[in-house]
C-alpha cells in the first residue's frame, strides 16, 4: 500500500480507476483527508512520471470533487475503513475566446457545422420575417462544397437552402419552402440521416417533413390569406413542400422538437413546450405515447446527448431537467436532477465527442460549461457579454458558437471526457 500521508493528517485508503490513457498500476494509496484536486492531480503526474504535466478531476461516487477528501467523507458518511474508488480524467481547460462576429441585431441560432461560413438573412433566404433556428442537414454525400441549411421563421414557414463553398467563397440558394403552421415556427431540427425533419411553432403543432425537393408545388396558395399572397412574391423555383405528419398533443406553443438518438430512437423524436411539458412521440403513428408534465415551468429547448442515454429540457423557473433515459427502457419519466442558473437558461448543446459535457447559455449573458456526473454546479463559466442574452449555442469538436443579442462568439474548448 502507498502511503502519502503525514503524521498530523488522517489518511484514508484510495483506489484510483481511470479511462483515459494515464494508467496508474493497480495498488492502495493512503491519502491525507486534507487533500483536494489540485494535491490529487499532483500524486497521479508524480506516479505516472509525466514529462509535461497533465491537470486531472476526480470522480468519487458520481460527484466530481470540489471539496477536501474530508469534508466530502463527513457530507456522505463514509466510513474511515471503507476504501473510496475515485476516477480521474483530464481537466478542461478554461475557454479561450477565438474570434468575435458583429451583427446588427439579435443572433436567435448558430452552428458550427460549415466552417468559414457566414450567411445573413437578408442576401440569403426566402423569409420574410427573422429566423428563429437553422439546422445543417446531414448529407450521405462526400461532397464538401454543398451543404443543405433547413431554418425556421415567424414568417410561418421553414425553408431549405442550398449552400455552395466555391473558391470565391459561400453562396446560397433556396430551393423549397415548407407550408404548414399559422404562428412563429420555433425551430427546425433535422435527423441523423439527413433524410426528415421536424418543425415546432407557437401553434403547438409540430411538423414532420422529408427533405427531397419535389418536382411541383405541393401546397396551393388561397388569395384571400394576406399573408399568403405575400408569400406569392417568392420565385417560382422555390417548391412549395406539405408536411408527410402532423404531431397533435401540445396545448400551447412548442419550443423545440427533435429526433431521439442512441439505441432506442428509431421512430422517436421529443418535444417541449410552454405547456410545461416534456413529450415523447412515436412519429411513424404520429402518437405521443408519453407525456411528463412539469407545473408552472414552460420550456424553453431540449437537447439529448449523442448516446441517447440524457435527455436535457431548460425552463423559465431557471433549471435545466435532467432526464435519464436509461431508468424504465428508455421511457421518459420525472427529471433526475437538475442544473440550477441564476438567470433563465435559454439554450442547450451537448457534446458530440462521447463527453459528459453540456454547454448553456443564459439570459445573464453567461454561458456555462457542466459535467453531467456532478451537477451542482458549473465545471467553469465564461462570460460572452454584459446586459445581453445568450440565445443559442452549438458545440462541435472542442470549438463553441455562442449567438444571442450581441452578435456571435467562437470559443475553444479543450480538455475533459
Amino acid at each position: 500500500m502507498a502511503s502519502t500521508s503525514s503524521s498530523t493528517v488522517p489518511s484514508h485508503p484510495v483506489m484510483f480507476t481511470t479511462k483515459t490513457p494515464y494508467v496508474l498500476p493497480s495498488q492502495k494509496f493512503m491519502i491525507p483527508l486534507d487533500w483536494k484536486r489540485y494535491q490529487l492531480s499532483q500524486l497521479i503526474n508524480k506516479a505516472l512520471d509525466l514529462p509535461k504535466p497533465v491537470p486531472f478531476d476526480f470522480l468519487v461516487h458520481g460527484e466530481i470533487l470540489r471539496t477536501t477528501l474530508w469534508e466530502w467523507r463527513a457530507e456522505k458518511g463514509i466510513g474511515e475503513e471503507d476504501t473510496l474508488e475515485i476516477e480521474y480524467f483530464e481537466s478542461v481547460m478554461p475557454p479561450q475566446r477565438m474570434s468575435d462576429i458583429p451583427h446588427e441585431d439579435w443572433v436567435s441560432s448558430v452552428s458550427c457545422r460549415i466552417p468559414q461560413c457566414v450567411l445573413t438573412s437578408p442576401h440569403t433566404f426566402v423569409h420574410q420575417a427573422p429566423i428563429t433556428s437553422a439546422c445543417v442537414v446531414p448529407s450521405p454525400s462526400s461532397d464538401a462544397e454543398s451543404r443543405i441549411l433547413a431554418s425556421s421563421s415567424h414568417d410561418f414557414t421553414a425553408c431549405l437552402t442550398h449552400i455552395y463553398m466555391g473558391p470565391e467563397g459561400p453562396s446560397a440558394s433556396t430551393v423549397a419552402s415548407l407550408h404548414l403552421h399559422t404562428s412563429p415556427l420555433s425551430c427546425v431540427s433535422s435527423d441523423a440521416s439527413g433524410s426528415h425533419l421536424l418543425t415546432s411553432s407557437w401553434d403547438g403543432l409540430i411538423g414532420v417533413w422529408d427533405t427531397s425537393i419535389p418536382d411541383e408545388h405541393q401546397v396551393t396558395l388561397e388569395r384571400g390569406d394576406d399573408r399568403k399572397k405575400r408569400r406569392k412574391t417568392a420565385p417560382v423555383n422555390i417548391k412549395r413542400k406539405a408536411p408527410i405528419a402532423v404531431l397533435k398533443s401540445h396545448t400551447a406553443r412548442v419550443s423545440k422538437a427533435l429526433f431521439a438518438t442512441g439505441l432506442h430512437a428509431k421512430g422517436k423524436a421529443y418535444s417541449c413546450g410552454f405547456d410545461s411539458t416534456v413529450r415523447t412521440w412515436d412519429v411513424e403513428s404520429g402518437v405521443c405515447v408519453n407525456t411528463v408534465n412539469v407545473p408552472e415551468r414552460p420550456m424553453l429547448d431540449l437537447a439529448q446527448t449523442p448516446d441517447g442515454n440524457v435527455l436535457l429540457a431548460a425552463s423559465t423557473d431557471r433549471t435545466v431537467s435532467i432526464f435519464d433515459l436509461r431508468v424504465s427502457n428508455s421511457s421518459l419519466s420525472s427529471s433526475t436532477g437538475f442544473m440550477m442558473h441564476p438567470a433563465t437558461p435559454s439554450c442547450i448543446a451537448t457534446s458530440e465527442s462521447g463527453k459528459q459535457q453540456v454547454v448553456t447559455g443564459a439570459y445573464d449573458g453567461v454561458a456555462r460549461l457542466w459535467d453531467l456526473r456532478s451537477t451542482k454546479g458549473a465545471v467553469t463559466n465564461f462570460r460572452v457579454w454584459d446586459g445581453m442574452k445568450v440565445l443559442g449555442v452549438d458545440w462541435a469538436g472542442d470549438v463553441v458558437s455562442i449567438g444571442g443579442e450581441g452578435g456571435v462568439e467562437v470559443w475553444r474548448i479543450a480538455g475533459g471526457s
